[in-house]
């Protein structure tokens, strides 16, 4: 089975360095960038990215402005939530703007990367559906 290709949004730096280390010993292709804008430009030149984890407080632009804007580009990209200011409120924003989970900071690195494998495999069976409907209509008009 391939990687994983994540990309993580932050703006506390090293967090952001500490996370992405111990993600890419667990076999997860890791990318880090630090703000919403950041994250936007490597989703358009990395259409690889499968799953985000997205932080919701950050300067400029918040995690959900930023995740309102990944998924009007990249809307099969799954968004995992996370904060140190987690309010139910906002979980509830994220969730009904297509995020796929939430998670507090600090957050234990097996929950995070259960959370990242479920977003993963969300995407890849909707990318497979995709496909299967499309190879379905190419040899139908072709009957």
């Amino acid at each position: 089975m391939k990687k994983i290709k994540l990309l993580l949004v932050d703006d506390e730096k090293a967090f952001l360095d500490t996370i992405t280390k111990r993600l890419e010993k667990r076999e997860l292709d890791v990318s880090a960038v630090y703000s919403g804008k950041e994250a936007l430009a490597e989703i358009e030149k990395n259409k690889a990215v499968e799953v985000i984890v997205l932080d919701v407080k950050m300067p400029e632009m918040d995690g959900i402005q930023t995740l309102i804007e990944l998924k009007r580009k990249a809307p099969l990209v799954e968004v995992v939530m996370l904060t140190g200011h987690a309010t139910v409120e906002t979980a509830i924003d994220g969730m009904k703007l297509g995020a796929f989970d939430y998670l507090m900071k600090p957050c234990d690195i097996e929950v995070l990367i259960g959370k990242v494998k479920g977003a993963a495999a969300k995407k890849r069976e909707h990318e497979e559906k995709i496909t299967e409907a499309r190879i379905k209509e190419i040899t139908e008009r072709r009957v």
